[in-house]
């Protein structure tokens, strides 16, 4: 029997809550999530999506729907755009808490980054994730980027399988948020 079918298109700018969820999901930790964005984050994370030019933008967005409700986001960009969109960021941050967080760089040039993604908890199982994670990197591929890159925690080895099975492959090691990270890489197919 087949799932229920998913649908990924471009993300809006009243997409925005549900952007700043997925980025939550991702950075998956609540005293990071404080200590980035204030005690009010999702709120901070969700203005920062509804700007143009920060590093969870709408404009960098996708978004999954299954049977018309929204089931998960993926935020990607070029890795050479990363210092540029972190400005963004941190104006809104500042604006919103007073505050500019310190946060170590995870791409740079010469890779497309996939940033964050998340899946609302009720529709994993049912390819969202994959979903996503193909659509941005064929999006990535199409816009001519030969790299396309993440990272995944040491201790989420079910989270660098999903990647391994879409083509991932270990090329180092980053230190993120205080964790050991694998950065992955996917070649575009020649």
């Amino acid at each position: 029997m087949e799932g229920p079918k998913v649908i990924v298109r471009q993300a809006r700018r009243e997409d925005a809550a549900a952007i700043a969820g997925a980025v939550a999901m991702a950075i998956g930790d609540e005293a990071t999530l404080r200590n980035y964005c204030g005690d009010d984050y999702l709120a901070v994370l969700t203005e920062v999506a509804r700007q143009e030019s920060t590093q969870y933008s709408w404009r960098y967005a996708l978004v999954a729907e299954v049977e018309g409700i929204t089931a998960g986001a993926i935020v990607g960009y070029d890795g050479a755009l990363l210092g540029k969109l972190r400005e963004g960021t941190y104006a809104v941050i500042r604006e919103q808490i007073g505050r500019t967080p310190t946060i170590p760089d995870e791409t740079e040039a010469g890779e497309f980054y996939l940033d964050s993604v998340g899946v609302w908890p009720e529709f994993r199982g049912l390819g969202v994730g994959r979903a996503l994670l193909d659509a941005l990197a064929e999006k990535a591929f199409a816009e001519g980027h030969e790299r396309v890159g993440l990272i995944v925690d040491f201790d989420n080895p079910q989270a660098e399988k999903l990647y391994a099975s879409l083509g991932f492959e270990r090329v180092g090691t980053k230190l993120f948020f205080g964790h050991k990270m694998w950065h992955l890489q996917k070649a575009r197919a020649v």
